[in-house]
């Protein structure tokens, strides 16, 4: 068993996504922190707070600059956090009287937090994106075969005859009411400074915040270096998508049970058993909501943060949050292949033909 089955290297052709796994990469989050340090200097140079030549030096430094990793990842041995060495490195490559300006009334979480706001914002609008194209498939799905019948189940007992309609609505309803939450979910930057107070800062804090925030794209708030309610929120709406998408693969798996109700083609094959196919994608969307809600219980464990900074807490939120996103990612992708290899769902009326 691989410690991550989302890279494993043969696990990964199910559980894997190489699009949202480029977000997350080690790569994607240097490059994340170095818009940060961009941002900022660029910020405080707008409000005088730092030479303007000084902001376009630690710009164009932060453009070209590739950090040494294998020493990057001796320093957070000890530090436990990466900024420290970045910031040391990135102030070399700045050179000069600028390099002093590298960083200014900021700490490690404020960038290391913005680079999480950055590349979930750019995540999430793949999200998005994905659950249009599945709401858009269920359309599809709905105008082939919304008028054929299918027994309705309750307790997994046979009710009484529904339409497909019927159930194909049961897993829209869902994706749709997070689609909307999705597409207004704000993604702020952080910017606290040592303790929160923006001390260095004095009175020009907030402007200085606010500035960053413009620059980057993201939303400006008081700093929430321990109010994380916001990444449990996060987890909270991939938990919910992964749900809804659970719903769909667990009906889907126990339509394609009786052989009846639905057509798919696709199915995975058996070692043993050469005329199976296996409903893979179905199974796997449920493991995968039931993987997420068992994750989100733990970052909601690392809502508590003690005083003005925890380091247990943050930590415990750098191994859960990933996983999770990785999760929903291979959820959404599994979801849209699934439903596209739907040929017949129930059974025409008399009379009537698909």
């Amino acid at each position: 068993m691989a410690f991550s089955p989302f890279e494993h290297p043969f696990l990964s052709g199910l559980l894997g996504d190489e699009e949202i796994a480029r977000h997350l990469s080690a790569n994607a989050d240097i490059k994340a922190m170095l818009c940060f340090e961009t941002a900022l200097a660029r910020a405080q140079a707008g409000l005088g707070l730092i030479p303007t030549g000084a902001a376009e030096q630690i710009a164009a430094a932060c453009n070209t600059f590739k950090p040494d990793f294998a020493r990057l990842r001796a320093a957070v041995g000890s530090d436990s956090v990466v900024i420290p060495e970045l910031v040391k490195q990135l102030r070399h490559a700045v050179g000069g009287d600028a390099a002093s300006h590298v960083h200014f009334g900021a700490t490690s979480q404020d960038a290391i937090d913005t680079s999480l706001m950055l590349r979930m914002k750019a995540i999430h609008a793949i999200f998005i994106d994905r659950i249009r194209q599945i709401l858009a498939l269920l359309d599809d799905l709905d105008q082939r075969f919304g008028s054929n019948r299918l027994m309705g189940y309750t307790r997994m007992q046979a009710a009484i005859p529904i339409h497909v309609s019927d159930r194909l609505e049961s897993w829209r309803g869902p994706l749709s009411r997070q689609l909307t939450t999705l597409t207004s979910l704000e993604f702020p930057a952080q910017f606290g400074g040592a303790a929160g107070s923006l001390d260095k800062l004095g009175s020009d804090g907030a402007a200085v915040r606010a500035a960053l925030a413009e620059e980057l794209g993201l939303a400006d708030t008081r700093q929430w270096q321990s109010q994380r309610d916001r990444i449990a929120d996060i987890g909270h709406h991939q938990s919910l998508v992964t749900g809804a998408l659970g719903k769909i693969g667990q009906d889907l798996a126990l339509m394609a049970q009786s052989g009846s109700e639905i057509s798919m083609s696709g199915g995975g094959k058996s070692s043993a058993m050469a005329h199976k196919q296996n409903p893979v994608g179905a199974e796997t969307l449920v493991a995968l909501a039931r993987f997420n809600a068992v994750q989100l219980s733990g970052l909601h464990q690392a809502m508590v943060h003690e005083q003005e900074r925890s380091g247990a807490a943050w930590t415990l939120e750098w191994l859960i949050l990933p996983q999770m996103v990785m999760a929903t990612a291979a959820s959404l992708r599994l979801a849209g292949e699934t439903l596209a290899h739907i040929e017949r769902m129930g059974t025409p009326a008399p009379g009537l033909s698909n």
